[in-house]
């Protein structure tokens, strides 16, 4: 008949083969896991970000990537910092963060800002410098720079800074500033020291700042300048004394402010290094910081016979080829200054008066409201 069925032995399975297989279900959900973080991490940089209008965002000088995705999350422009580090690494930028100030868009990304505060521009202010000021009055005006960090390290030579309007980031040095003072007046001297006429009775660049900032300190007239080097380098042609006021003040104040009064005799009668009444020659060094067109004036004076120059009541000079001319145009002055003051007089006079008037009309008042 019919042999016996033969029952099928059922093996358990391999304990390896089910560890296995856990272990690749964790994978697999590890794998899973990690995917949507990443997916929610990146959606996250690169969405939309919470700021509604344009803000400034600062970087401190030295910060690394952690302490500014911290700060960015702090100043509500990130939803997390984590996100911001993680990304930055991602992208290989976290040695490429600079320091300054930066405008961030309303509505940026993590990714938009990191590309601001990596390749962006920082927010630029600046400092003015006007033509003719002394290297202590400059360093005074840096000091008064409330964006400016630092101390100066010593005050610059006289005649080695060139006037303008300098750029810099909130937080860079003084010194900083300077040293682009500096450098920029070399390069101008440089060029226009190389374009300059042939026959100059100056024979270093040295001379030719020195010149050049005395007829810084006697126009404030562009167009006059040429005109007055020219009159200066006639004198220095013929031997004569360049007679110059501002001269004897810098020899009073060493450039430190203002001397705020008149010269009187005894000053332009004293020899000093400075007094152009007293010395053949230029002065022993600048008496200020000339600006570029006062150097270009005296490397490319005008072409005239002046040997004199006075004020004519307008705000510029009379220039004369002869001494005789020269002091009708002294005495045209003196009838201005003259004029001026007794209109001055006139008007302080006249002012105590209504005063006087007004303090008598109030005592009449008073007395009848008793």
């Amino acid at each position: 008949m019919f042999g016996k069925r033969k029952n099928k032995v059922r093996k358990k399975p391999n304990t390896f083969v089910r560890i296995a297989n856990a272990f690749m279900s964790l994978v697999i959900l590890g794998l899973v896991i990690v995917g949507g973080v990443i997916y929610f991490g990146v959606n996250q940089f690169n969405s939309d970000g919470p700021i509604e209008s344009e803000t400034i965002f600062a970087v401190p000088q030295g910060a690394g990537v952690s302490t500014i995705a911290r700060k960015l999350q702090d100043e509500g422009l990130i939803s997390s910092s984590y996100i911001f580090r993680f990304g930055t690494v991602a992208m290989d930028k976290d040695t490429e963060l600079k320091a300054g100030e930066f405008r961030i868009a309303a509505r940026s990304s993590m990714r938009d800002i990191l590309i601001e505060l990596t390749e962006g521009r920082a927010i630029q202010y600046n400092v003015t410098i006007p033509e003719g000021f002394t290297s202590w009055q400059i360093v005074e005006r840096l000091k008064a720079a409330d964006l400016l960090t630092g101390e100066i390290e010593e005050i610059p030579a006289e005649g080695a800074l060139l006037p303008n309007t300098y750029n810099f980031e909130r937080g860079a040095t003084r010194q900083s500033v300077l040293e682009q003072m500096i450098e920029a007046h070399d390069e101008a001297l440089a060029e226009i020291w190389e374009n300059r006429d042939e026959g100059l009775p100056i024979e270093t660049p040295e001379e030719l700042v020195i010149l050049a900032s005395i007829v810084e300190k006697e126009t404030g007239l562009a167009a006059e300048r040429p005109e007055v080097a020219g009159v200066f380098i006639n004198r220095l042609n013929k031997g004569m004394r360049l007679q110059s006021d501002p001269t004897i003040i810098y020899g009073i104040t060493k450039g430190e402010g203002v001397l705020g009064r008149g010269l009187r005799r005894s000053e332009i009668d004293k020899k000093t290094e400075y007094n152009t009444y007293q010395i053949d020659g230029l002065p022993v060094g600048p008496i200020a910081n000339p600006g570029i067109e006062s150097m270009k004036a005296v490397a490319n004076p005008a072409e005239t016979e002046a040997l004199y120059f006075v004020a004519d009541g307008t705000g510029g000079h009379a220039f004369a080829n002869s001494y005789k001319e020269h002091q009708a145009n002294v005495a045209a002055w003196r009838k201005i200054e003259k004029e001026r003051l007794e209109a001055e007089e006139k008007a302080a006079q006249e002012e105590k008066e209504a005063l006087e008037q007004q303090e008598a009309e109030k005592l009449d008042d008073d007395s009848s409201n008793q």
